[in-house]
């Protein structure tokens, strides 16, 4: 996918950038010629890339800390944070434990408010400003049985971006990405065999799962100078969403199912 933007001399952070999703994303800012710095709890194999991994849990606000100030002391600045660590398993909401629940609730929602917390003065320091990126899902605004818990954090996580875009303007930038499904390597253990995945794929109206430079090239878009004048928004990158249910039961449902797989 050629990128048209050039992020030299940027020093981008990515929480959870050591696989999936924000390996892709990670992948898009390298190409785009930035300093990628990522985190996790486990080392990425080595891939040949770039960007420089530091062992951190973020639902550690201590950890955080170090890591952002580690990141600043060492490049002067810090222009990009992509809150990207998050997930949940399945599990049924009245049996999961309260320790269960917290914990999701700590990776989705309160690590972004660590990472934001600790780069917002290093970001309102410089003289042109920085961005976050808070990476969100579909399941923040429609029902998400089985991660009720999860899609509530990311509805918090909305929340919180809408809010921080106008404390923080003018100088620092706060914007999310929503995620529709994603092609990873989880993907398969989430959705059953190429089959099943096949089938969850063509309820998408492109008929497609997104790739992870998807999600990373929506994160670069509103990073660079080109979404100077967007904050406080959510963008969807999902393929057009979901195939309403209720038109599976019309007379021209075939029709237009056929007409969408046709473009």
């Amino acid at each position: 996918m050629p990128l048209q933007l050039d992020m030299t001399g940027r020093v981008v952070l990515v929480t959870g950038g050591t696989r999936g999703v924000g390996a892709g994303i990670a992948a898009v800012f390298l190409r785009a010629g930035a300093h990628v710095e990522i985190c996790g709890r486990t080392a990425p194999v080595a891939d040949g890339t770039t960007a420089r991994f530091s062992r951190v849990d973020v639902r550690d606000p201590d950890e955080v800390a170090r890591w952002v100030a580690d990141t600043a002391a060492r490049h002067g600045r810090i222009d990009v944070a992509v809150n990207n660590a998050g997930g949940a398993p399945f599990a049924d909401f009245a049996t999961a434990s309260p320790r269960f629940h917290r914990k999701v609730t700590d990776l989705n929602f309160l690590a972004p408010v660590f990472v934001c917390r600790e780069v917002f003065p290093v970001m309102d320091g410089q003289d042109d400003g920085g961005t976050v990126v808070n990476i969100t899902s579909i399941g923040a605004r429609r029902p998400s049985p089985g991660t009720a818990v999860y899609g509530a954090a990311k509805a918090a996580l909305e929340s919180l971006t809408a809010s921080l875009a106008v404390e923080w303007a003018p100088r620092v930038r706060v914007n999310a990405v929503s995620c529709g499904l994603v092609a990873t390597p989880g993907a398969t253990d989430h959705y059953g065999d190429a089959e099943q995945t096949a089938r969850v794929a063509a309820t998408i109206p492109r008929g497609v799962f997104a790739r992870p430079a998807d999600i990373g090239a929506a994160c670069l878009m509103l990073a660079s100078p080109l979404a100077a004048h967007i904050t406080g928004a959510v963008l969807n990158v999902d393929g057009g969403g979901e195939w309403p249910a209720f038109l599976r039961h019309t007379p021209n449902a075939g029709v237009i199912h056929a007409r969408t797989r046709e473009r």
